[in-house]
């Protein structure tokens, strides 16, 4: 197998503004694995909270690629990258972040769905092709700009949003929670501190968020400190939904049965084999599974959306956010993303104006040879 590199910049529509940053554009690596002719593709978006700078994750991926040489096909990869005991593969150890090791995964799993000629939904045990009524993000922007967003995103078919708290004065998140319930008053509201309240805080803001109809909200409290979370969500008047608080299998076990919700993030667990796990430790447990995403193309949300029918919210907009994606294939801009029934992740590479592939096939001149023949 051969393996090559691609970096762009993804810039967003508009600055998403949270409580602890401000996001204008990230950087997107492309990983492309090619194996007698066929191409699978991955993504890993670098990420300030995660400790990932571009230059890291193209060495890594790189370090990846040149891994994979070693296997005779793209099965025999997948199958030890996704090994249920500890990661023997130089790729997936200890070493290598999650981030890292879901883009991996994402291209193997897309090159082997090629080869077999089946979706990826198929290869993750689904018999049909996933779709999901996703969550839109607005972000800490004015009331009356939250409201117009608000309006706009209920009437192209969004009826599922999510409104990042964490100002600094906590009455100008519950004016603009107002003001996007009076703009679209037929839509869930979920709401995202990203951990900006103090355990004071966050009782008496829930209270208030309750009466204005939101449905629940997402790390309340500062990571860091499960057990906190957890005792909030006792008796909490609005479910709870841990987020930084629950990265890996162990931190969902402490959790499991004691919040309401967990968001699963690929670039976070490690990919879809990681987020099933997680899936399967959930089920029965009284907590919910939540898919989330970061900022990224079609290519980093399209893994996750091949598994959003095993989620009871679906937070996959990051491609949404984007001024322009570069690749297309699961939709979403009416409020519904959907996993295709094309081989792989059915998703394709957009043609530029330079005719850059589409990505189905033979990938355009990429940079970091990193593989063998």
């Amino acid at each position: 197998m051969k393996a090559t590199l691609r970096t762009v910049r993804l810039t967003l529509a508009e600055p998403l503004r949270i409580s602890r940053s401000t996001t204008a554009a990230r950087d997107a690596v492309w990983l492309t694995v090619g194996h007698e002719g066929l191409y699978g593709h991955g993504e890993a978006v670098s990420s300030v909270y995660y400790g990932l700078d571009t230059g890291t994750l193209e060495r890594l991926l790189h370090a990846c690629g040149r891994d994979l040489a070693r296997f005779p096909d793209p099965e025999s990869a997948l199958h030890e990258h996704c090994a249920d005991a500890r990661p023997a593969a130089g790729y997936a150890t200890d070493e290598h972040p999650p981030a890292v090791r879901a883009a991996v995964e994402s291209a193997l799993l897309d090159l082997c769905g090629k080869r077999a000629g089946v979706p990826v939904h198929r290869l993750l045990g689904a018999a049909y092709a996933p779709s999901a009524r996703t969550a839109r993000t607005i972000g800490i922007v004015p009331a009356a700009h939250a409201a117009a967003q608000a309006r706009a995103l209920a009437d192209a078919g969004f009826a599922l949003l999510k409104v990042k708290a964490g100002a600094p004065d906590p009455e100008d998140d519950i004016e603009r929670v107002r003001a996007v319930r009076s703009a679209a008053p037929g839509a869930r509201i979920l709401l995202d501190p990203n951990g900006a309240w103090t355990p004071a805080q966050a009782r008496p803001l829930m209270d208030r968020y309750a009466e204005l109809g939101v449905e629940a909200v997402e790390q309340p409290v500062a990571p860091g400190d499960p057990e906190a979370l957890a005792r909030l969500a006792e008796d909490a008047p609005l479910p709870v939904i841990a987020d930084e608080d629950a990265v890996g299998l162990d931190d969902v076990r402490r959790l499991a049965g004691r919040v309401q919700g967990v968001n699963v993030k690929l670039a976070k667990c490690g990919g879809p084999r990681a987020a099933l796990r997680i899936a399967g430790l959930l089920a029965g447990s009284g907590t919910d599974l939540m898919l989330g995403c970061l900022t990224a193309s079609t290519l980093g949300l399209a893994p996750a959306v091949h598994l959003a029918d095993r989620a009871r919210w679906a937070d996959l907009d990051g491609h949404l956010l984007l001024a322009d994606d570069p690749w297309t294939g699961i939709g979403g801009a009416d409020g519904v993303v959907r996993a295709g029934a094309l081989p792989g992740l059915g998703v394709r590479e957009k043609r530029d104006a330079h005719g850059v592939s589409d990505g189905s096939g033979a990938p355009a001149p990429r940079t970091g040879e990193a593989g063998g023949p």
